[in-house]
């Protein structure tokens, strides 16, 4: 059927009629898409979707270490590091005439795991003027379970990776008389110290590191998908959930707790790179007002300039609201001049932005080839890219001007090779379009190559999500949030 001269010259009937037939045709190449992909592994020998195994290209272009032949050595005896607070002599039954020798140690060690409870019977007395005094607590103790349980029940639902069904049987197997919403209050009530403390440690890594890198995973609260986005480095880490991944949340986190939106030179550099007309940035920029206190009047600021009104592409209020949350980024001295380092995931792309070698290398490594020809280019193009990869990490160990350039005139013979399969040179056309995010390690040498430390940090939280699926509370959330710190630490 060819198409209408003009949409809005339909009636409603006849636009209800051609959207049920445009479905019809997506559900009938839908189910060409998969008899084909059927039939490809079928051709193929395949199974379903094949295992594809990590390169290791990070690993294999290691500098080989020198190997130096040294004498072994064989472990001795090896006393346990343990404080003795209780020493027993055994005396042993001998016949009459043996000379004694001596004692022979036997270090035990053991564990003793009790339950105690302390009555406080504080004093109450009633003042002339009606008043009630209690003789106080002692420091520390805030609620009927002591600082040592507090500190055990969170120790193993953290560190432990422990399910609260499991901590409560094992606080009752040893006579802790204690129900499963108690724990969960131990677990949430009065860590707000521990929230802040995450939210300051966030700031400073920010304000001072010279890179960090982003990941983000699933992560379910409140009975709906959300997503938990990881920010850190070699020196901190720092985990937020949320409902969305878009890149308004990621520049939400990095404000790490500040509520306010900014327009400064920042934010207008951040909206013209994002294609937002030169007549609304100046419109903004031209008002008297360049602080917001919060989002409620950040988007009744853009209504009274009647942004919320436009129908057109890029979105003028998204674009402008990035933009406003980077000047608040910039305006609280974070990231600077620092770098962020990516997979490639289009929310982290702000400010100076750097991809991710070994995400890049797997595009190629994942892609699939059906002819000897085709493995063969592939083979040959991966084996260029590992040698570059090397290359890249000799130049961060001693860089130079001279390698530098030599290092970009190579990218490009790289990037830019036509190998006669198709698929694969669109594929190297898009990364050499990724040059500068790619080549950011010539300018930065201090940065990474790869995102694994990313990786690594936001292994933990996918553990826990494994074991006790998501939260319900936000203040259960920040908790979790906060404390799968401490497993890094």
């Amino acid at each position: 059927m060819p198409p209408p001269p003009s949409l809005s010259e339909l009636s409603r009937p006849e636009l209800e009629a051609l959207l049920i037939e445009l479905f019809g045709k997506v559900a009938g190449l839908e189910k060409i898409i998969g008899e084909q992909r059927e039939e490809i592994a079928r051709l193929k020998g395949l199974k379903g979707r094949p295992a594809l195994k990590p390169s290791g290209m990070d690993k294999a272009t290691e500098p080989a270490k020198a190997v130096e032949k040294q004498k072994r050595r064989f472990r001795g005896k090896v006393a346990p590091r343990v404080i003795i607070e209780d020493l027993v002599i055994k005396a042993a039954a001998v016949p009459e005439g043996s000379c004694f020798k001596g004692y022979e140690p036997f270090l035990v060690q053991d564990l003793v795991i009790s339950a105690t409870a302390t009555c406080y019977q504080r004093e109450r007395w009633v003042t002339p003027d009606g008043r009630t005094i209690l003789a106080p607590l002692p420091e520390g103790i805030g609620c009927h379970f002591g600082p040592e349980l507090r500190r055990f029940v969170l120790m193993h639902y953290h560190q432990g990776q422990s399910t609260l069904p499991r901590l409560v049987a094992l606080l009752r197997s040893v006579g802790v008389s204690i129900s499963k919403r108690q724990v969960q209050r131990l677990l949430t009530d009065k860590h707000e110290e521990f929230v802040s403390e995450a939210q300051a440690v966030l700031r400073a890594g920010l304000e001072t590191s010279p890179f960090v890198s982003a990941d983000d995973t699933g992560a379910r609260h409140a009975g709906k998908t959300g997503f938990c986005t990881q920010i850190g480095n070699d020196w901190f880490t720092w985990f937020g959930t949320r409902s969305s991944k878009s890149r308004l949340n990621f520049l939400d986190l990095l404000r790490a707790g500040h509520t306010d939106y900014g327009l400064n030179d920042a934010a207008s550099g951040y909206m013209r790179t994002h294609d937002l007309s030169a007549a609304l940035i100046a419109r903004l920029m031209a008002e008297p007002q360049t602080c917001f206190a919060d989002e409620e009047a950040w988007l009744s600021h853009l209504d009274r300039l009647g942004f919320t009104a436009l129908t057109v592409t890029p979105d003028p209020v998204r674009v402008a609201t990035e933009g406003a949350l980077w000047g608040s980024v910039q305006a609280h001295t974070f990231l600077g001049d620092a770098v962020v380092l990516s997979d490639d995931a289009g929310q982290f792309n702000v400010g100076r932005h750097a991809l991710c070698w070994i995400h890049a290398e797997r595009l190629v490594h994942k892609l699939d080839t059906f002819t000897d020809e085709q493995r063969a280019a592939q083979a040959r193009v991966r084996g260029l890219i590992w040698t570059f990869y090397a290359s890249l990490k000799a130049y961060q160990r001693k860089p130079t001007k001279r390698r530098c350039l030599a290092l970009r005139a190579r990218f490009d013979r790289i990037f830019l090779r036509r190998t006669g399969f198709v698929t694969l040179d669109r594929l190297l056309a898009r990364l050499h379009a990724n040059k500068d995010e790619l080549l950011m390690v010539l300018d930065r040498p201090e940065i990474p190559l790869h995102t694994n430390g990313s990786k690594n940090d936001i292994r933990c939280y996918v553990t826990r999500r494994k074991v006790s699926a998501g939260t319900r509370s936000d203040i259960g959330r920040d908790c979790r949030d906060a404390f799968l710190e401490s497993l890094h630490l």
